[in-house]
């Protein structure tokens, strides 16, 4: 693929981090804009219908607005190259893409906005030049910041929770530490979807702001290496001796990735239920039309989710993205043949996540006209 593909993304973005590693891994030709280059308002804006990023426009002026919908455009297209071939695999590979995309937001927020004196200067830098340098510049920069301050809150970070959910955060940095140890990815060798997913958050938060990105270097220099790793077009394995080129044979799952999925199932799957059952109450409610957005600006404000986790209550808004991306997790789970579902089964009932098969929404979400969308 020769042609250039224009990605309008920011460096500090989370979901930037996700579509921009994508393209780089796979050798995709691209430059990056900004949001701040006319040429986003005037010609993509329109067709993308939300100022949202990572939106990308194809050499053909095909414009495709989300991480999630870039990836899938060039799997499909390319015969699926992340996507592994047995069904645990797959399995865990799609999980981790929902994991990071969504059940990472609140160690991520909390890391970048609740240590002002590390990362205000670094962070507002990005803020400020990711627009035109114009008269209202400053001020626009202080109201978009301001505005992501309050993003820790509103995904349950307050001074009651933040010590347990740097808890949690430390946990599941040490053990993914201890699975790149053994692995340069997720499933072996070579990137899987989930390795993208998964670093939306661990590379523009947690991986590059000043106080979260120190912390990973000198708690868990192996993680911060694959975030490194992530973002060069080669294998980058020179400290793996021995190393192969493919996903580990046999659709194995290794025991230090499943160790990974335990320790993130304490947090993720309660969450995950109880937004569940807060969207569904909101759908008997208010029952939006087919087609309705879903997700984003456009959507309506459904409400805040609410569980209970070592003993402190966290509140957190419900978002339907989640279960966009959790509905790949089952279609794949529902396609599979008998004996392949047990095996499965048996991987996450031993990791505590069994219950992410079976919680979904009373309405799925689709895609149309670069927008999620409710179904009938």
């Amino acid at each position: 693929m020769s042609e250039t593909h224009t990605l309008y993304a920011i460096t500090h973005s989370l979901y930037s981090g996700r579509a921009r590693s994508y393209l780089i891994k796979n050798q995709i030709p691209f430059r990056e804009l900004s949001t701040g280059h006319e040429s986003f308002k005037a010609d993509v804006l329109p067709r993308g219908k939300l100022p949202t990023i990572p939106t990308l426009v194809t050499p053909e002026s095909e414009v495709i607005r989300d991480g999630a919908a870039i990836i899938e455009h060039f799997e499909a297209a390319n015969g699926r190259p992340c996507r592994p071939a047995g069904p645990r695999q797959q399995i865990v590979s799609a999980l981790f893409d929902v994991i990071g995309a969504d059940g990472l937001l609140r160690p991520a927020m909390h890391y970048r906005w609740n240590f002002p004196e590390d990362n205000l200067a670094f962070v507002r830098y990005h803020f400020l030049h990711s627009q035109r340098d114009v008269p209202e510049r400053e001020d626009k920069t202080e109201h978009m910041m301001g505005r992501m301050r309050h993003a820790a809150m509103i995904f349950g970070v307050t001074e009651q929770t933040q010590a347990l959910v740097e808890a949690l955060y430390l946990e599941y940095l040490d053990a993914l530490n201890a699975h790149f140890e053994q692995y340069p990815y997720l499933l072996g060798w070579r990137p899987c979807i989930g390795d993208f997913g998964l670093l939306a958050p661990m590379y523009a938060h947690l991986g590059r702001d000043p106080h979260p990105a120190r912390l990973m270097q000198q708690r868990a220099t192996r993680v911060y290496r694959w975030v490194e790793r992530m973002n060069r077009a080669d294998q980058d394995v020179p400290e793996y001796f021995n190393a192969g080129t493919d996903f580990l044979p046999d659709d194995e799952v290794s025991d230090t990735l499943a160790a990974v999925l335990r320790v993130l199932a304490e947090d993720f799957v309660p969450e995950t239920l109880a937004s569940a059952e807060c969207i569904n109450a909101w759908l008997a409610d208010t029952q939006p039309e087919a087609g309705a957005p879903a997700v984003g600006r456009l959507a309506q404000a459904i409400g805040t989710a609410e569980f209970t986790l070592r003993g402190e209550t966290i509140k957190s808004l419900a978002q339907p993205y989640r279960f966009y991306l959790l509905q790949r997790v089952q279609d794949t789970y529902a396609a599979l043949a008998p004996e392949e579902k047990a095996s499965v089964d048996e991987l996450l009932d031993a990791c505590g996540m069994s219950a992410v098969l079976t919680t979904t929404l009373d309405r799925r979400i689709g895609r149309g006209e670069n927008l999620e969308v409710w179904e009938a």
